[in-house]
């Protein structure tokens, strides 16, 4: 039997607690699988008991009832639909504070692009994580619309919203806390959000537990936040409209933090590597120059397409997904598993 090529999607509207029912109906068997094998993922790079990381996901319950309730009251809708509890729903949320330094390790860019807006990224990680992805639209009432590609049962993912905001992910290797507002959602404020300093108030106000950086497209051009748990630091795109990032900080007050913690799957090759395929574009970056960037080989199979090799702890993770997302037609191109060898398919808000 040939591999999928498509990942599911799905629409949903309403309240807070409609949009999570819908969800939790419709992603059913995405969000029980991934539950049932939480704890197992984590467990493939820290050791940690369940009964811990439920004490995780309770503590962090509260902050994130302080910090967006509406959320919340989303989730328990998910969970009653689907038919886990709500500490498994919260367990999703919290996954990457249980292994904050070594959750996924991306490679993303934004730039003005050739025509349209361009926010990107290869997404790697487990491949077994493949399996729970799916493509949400959410239109909430009152709330700009947005889709999304991840896991299904998170608040909030890679994707883009109605007005003007797309958003990819890297892990942010500096401090952490083991509790706090779970960052997707932040994730989801910012895709709430219409402006780049809306976006930025929406992370600034949080009592973050993690460090994460957020690749960002907004009508303001684009953007890169680092995000720590004592500051939000803004980049901006080059003298060309271009920002690149991988696991590594870049703000001049934040560079002392990479002498604290291991380098995170050849961050530095990867972002040099990239910024030295794009940075030529004297015309502007255009789709297919992404997707070539993001299909490259140079050092393979330690390479922006990343292959499974012999890294004696990340070494099984590849490019789960790689994701292309195009601001003014509303639609993402997605390849499923590496690109270099997966072709990239349209998916459109509707």
């Amino acid at each position: 039997m040939s591999e999928p090529t498509r990942y599911p999607e799905h629409e949903v509207s309403g309240k807070p607690r409609e949009l999570g029912q819908q969800i939790g109906e419709s992603t059913r068997e995405q969000i029980r699988g991934f539950c049932a094998s939480a704890i197992e993922q984590v467990n493939r790079t820290v050791s940690i008991s369940r009964d811990s990381a439920t004490d995780v996901a309770q503590q962090s319950l509260r902050f994130a009832e302080a910090y967006a309730p509406e959320m919340v009251e989303e989730l328990r809708g998910t969970a009653e639909a689907s038919g886990v509890s709500m500490d498994d729903i919260m367990l999703l949320q919290v996954r990457n504070q249980l292994q904050p330094d070594a959750l996924e390790g991306c490679t993303s860019l934004a730039a003005n692009g050739r025509g349209t807006p361009i926010v990107a990224q290869n997404w790697d990680n487990d491949p077994a994580l493949d399996e729970f992805n799916v493509v949400l639209t959410r239109k909430p009432e009152g709330r700009p619309a947005l889709t999304t590609i991840g896991q299904a049962g998170l608040i909030g993912y890679i994707g883009f919203n109605d007005q003007g905001i797309g958003l990819c992910l890297n892990t942010l290797p500096a401090p952490s806390h083991r509790v706090g507002v779970p960052h997707y959602f932040l994730v989801r404020a910012i895709l709430e959000s219409v402006s780049l300093d809306e976006a930025t108030e929406a992370v600034r106000r949080a009592d973050r537990a993690i460090p994460a950086n957020v690749m960002l497209i907004t009508p303001q051009g684009p953007a890169d936040l680092e995000i720590t748990i004592d500051g939000v630091r803004v980049l901006t795109g080059d003298d060309s409209n271009l920002a690149t990032h991988t696991n590594h900080c870049l703000h001049p007050e934040l560079l002392s933090i990479n002498e604290q913690f291991p380098e995170l799957i050849q961050s530095h090759d990867r972002i040099h590597r990239i910024g030295e395929l794009l940075s030529t574009a004297g015309e502007g970056v255009s789709v297919e120059m992404v997707q070539q960037g993001l299909s490259d080989h140079l050092n393979h199979p330690r390479s922006i397409c990343r292959h499974p090799n012999n890294d004696p702890t990340h070494g099984f993770w590849s490019t789960v997904f790689s994701v292309i997302i195009e601001l003014e037609e509303r639609r993402m191109l997605i390849a499923r598993g590496t690109p270099c060898n997966h072709a990239y398919e349209l998916y459109k808000m509707r």
